[in-house]
């Protein structure tokens, strides 16, 4: 095999091992097939648990919520005069949709410089830290799903304006977010046993 053709073919390799790691996942509803499917996702969850005291159903329903699980979500674009593309609404990016200075923040507090949005464990990360900023900062329980997207949307400051009174389809967003997580928690305490198994277990007892 020529050098050239091996060449093609790693490129190959890697584009196709790419796309398979940046899907998001098959059945998103389902936090434990989630897991099955991308069994280093609950290893990135539960790290981000351990680290931040978060239960992994909040950021999961959250990001849900924000990105649908695609690592390159971006906001919608501004138009001038209606027509001509004029940059995004927002700085969010990711699987998180962290803005930009927010990540900056989370960068610098955590020392995690190498962290790229684009990352479903750093983008787990940064939510798990956000989380826990909104309980210090403004006493929300780490488990209050409702409470913690209204944090994540409206900021710390707005939150504690209440400026998400006067949105009532934010309200109805959180709502929905906090019932998802309430679904994935049930699912997680379903099926965690098997996924805290690892790979040693899995490969000889199924």
């Amino acid at each position: 095999m020529t050098l050239k053709l091996k060449a093609v073919l790693s490129g190959c390799i890697l584009v196709t091992l790419v796309g398979c790691a940046s899907a998001p996942p098959k059945q998103p509803d389902d936090l434990c097939e989630i897991f099955y499917e991308k069994r280093d996702w609950y290893d990135a969850a539960a790290q981000m648990r351990d680290k931040w005291g978060v239960p992994i159903q909040v950021p999961m329903a959250m990001m849900y919520q924000e990105s649908s699980f695609k690592h390159d979500a971006v906001p919608p674009r501004d138009y001038l005069l209606w027509i001509i593309p004029w940059g995004r609404v927002s700085s969010a990016y990711g699987y998180s949709q962290a803005k930009t200075p927010t990540w900056d923040d989370y960068e610098r507090e955590t020392g995690n410089s190498w962290a790229s949005r684009d990352s479903f464990a750093d983008a787990l990360d940064f939510m798990g830290w956000f989380i826990n900023k909104s309980h210090r900062i403004n006493g929300v329980s780490k488990w209050d799903a409702y409470g913690q997207y209204l944090n994540y949307h409206e900021g710390w400051g707005g939150y504690q304006r209440q400026t998400y009174r006067s949105k009532a389809w934010l309200m109805s967003t959180a709502e929905r977010v906090k019932q998802r997580a309430a679904t994935y928690g049930a699912q997680l305490r379903s099926c965690e046993d098997e996924l805290k198994r690892g790979w040693f277990w899995r490969l000889f007892f199924g």
